[in-house]
C-alpha cells in the first residue's frame, strides 16, 4: 500500500475515460497517466526535477534528468540526488531479440558489488514484452524480481499476462522514498482485454 501522497485513483480516471470513450480508453488513459504522474512527482519530491520524456521501441520513459541541471550550473553538485524513471507506459510486444547480458552485466558494474547481494538488476518493463536496457534497468529487491514470495509470484502475473496478450497497455511507476535512483514501491499496471485494470504495489 502507497502512502496516501502517491497515490493514484485509477479507478476514477479509468471511469473518465470510458465516458469520453468506450473505443479508445488506453489511448485517454495514456495521456491522463502522463500529466498525472509527472505532477504528483514534481509535487513529492524535494529537489528541482527537469522531467522529460523519451520513447523505446512501444514504451514511452518519464525521466528526471537531475545531472543536466547541475551539468548547465543551474543547480549545484549534488550527490544524492540521482537521475531517475519517473514512469513508463506503452504497450506490450514480444521481442525475437536476445538480451545483451553483457551490456546488462557492465550496468554499474557487477551485480551484488554495486547493489547487493539482496537485489537483481531489474527491468521496469520485462525484456519479454519490449522493455530495453539502460534506463529501464533499476535496482530490484531479488525475490520480487525472481518471483520467489508472494509479491514476487503476483508481479511475474503481472508480467506473464502483458506477454501473454501481445498489444496489452501496461505501465510501471517507481515511487521514491528519498532522492536516490531506487524505487521504495513499484506500481505495475495494465489494462486488461475486458477493459478493466489490473494494479499492483510492490514493496521494493
Amino acid at each position: 500500500m502507497l502512502p496516501s501522497q502517491y497515490g493514484v485513483d485509477y479507478e476514477a480516471l479509468l471511469s473518465a475515460a470510458r465516458a469520453e470513450s468506450e473505443t479508445n480508453v488506453a489511448l485517454i488513459l495514456r495521456e491522463q497517466l502522463l500529466s498525472k504522474w509527472r505532477d504528483l512527482y514534481v509535487a513529492t519530491v524535494a529537489h528541482v526535477t527537469n522531467i522529460v520524456c523519451f520513447q523505446f521501441r512501444t514504451f514511452e520513459y518519464i525521466f528526471d534528468l537531475y545531472s543536466e541541471l547541475e551539468a548547465t550550473g543551474e543547480v549545484p553538485y549534488n550527490q544524492t540526488v540521482q537521475d531517475r524513471v519517473v514512469a513508463v507506459l506503452g504497450t506490450s510486444a514480444r521481442t525475437e531479440e536476445m538480451r545483451d547480458a553483457g551490456r546488462l552485466r557492465g550496468w554499474v558494474g557487477p551485480t551484488e558489488e554495486f547493489v547487493g547481494a539482496e537485489r537483481d538488476k531489474g527491468h521496469f518493463m520485462a525484456h519479454c514484452i519490449g522493455g530495453g536496457l539502460d534506463v529501464n534497468v533499476f535496482s530490484q529487491e531479488r525475490r520480487l524480481n525472481r518471483g520467489w514470495s508472494p509479491q514476487g509470484k503476483i508481479y511475474r502475473q503481472v508480467e506473464t499476462y502483458c506477454y501473454e496478450q501481445p498489444g496489452t497497455f501496461c505501465f510501471s511507476r517507481p515511487v521514491y522514498a528519498d532522492s536516490s535512483s531506487v524505487p521504495r514501491w513499484l506500481e505495475f499496471g495494465l489494462l486488461k482485454t475486458d477493459q478493466s485494470l489490473w494494479v499492483e504495489v510492490f514493496n521494493n
